[in-house]
């Protein structure tokens, strides 16, 4: 069985990913698995702001901002009757996604060329750029 990994943003870019790989499905014989994953930035000045505001509820903001930016797509696989895993993660959105490709043993990263960011990917080089460089597993983007 194939093992996917698509991170989302909630963008509609993302959105188009989603519903590439929906029309994609019958390609995969052996069946798919697929891990939906929305990195969070971490909160700046990490422990000094956690002190103050408290571990618990910065991780209650990650949990409910990567569940909104996840629901776009959880709705379109669902509807399609697609099974899936999703995951939130924390920290650089390259890093994170390369990292939890590794960490399940995902056999492609199936993702989109533009994200929300995309105006400071114009100066800071785009995501999909840095997790293709990161990783050494083939990476399928959706423009």
């Amino acid at each position: 069985m194939l093992k996917l990994l698509v991170p989302v943003d909630g963008s509609e870019c993302a959105g188009r990913v989603v519903d590439h790989l929906i029309k994609k499905m019958g390609w995969y014989k052996d069946g798919v698995e697929i891990h939906l994953l929305n990195v969070q930035h971490p909160m700046p000045y990490g422990s000094r702001v956690s002190s103050v505001v408290g571990q618990d509820k910065i991780d209650q903001y990650h949990h409910d901002e990567g569940m909104a930016a996840l629901k776009p797509a959880m709705q379109k696989l669902d509807a399609a009757k697609v099974k899936y895993h999703y995951h939130i993660g924390v920290g650089d959105e390259a890093q994170t996604i390369v990292n939890y490709a590794r960490q399940k043993r995902c056999d492609q990263i199936f993702m989109g060329t533009r994200g929300l960011g995309a105006v400071s990917n114009l100066f800071l080089g785009s995501v999909a750029t840095k997790v293709i460089h990161l990783t050494e597993i083939p990476v399928v983007l959706v423009k």
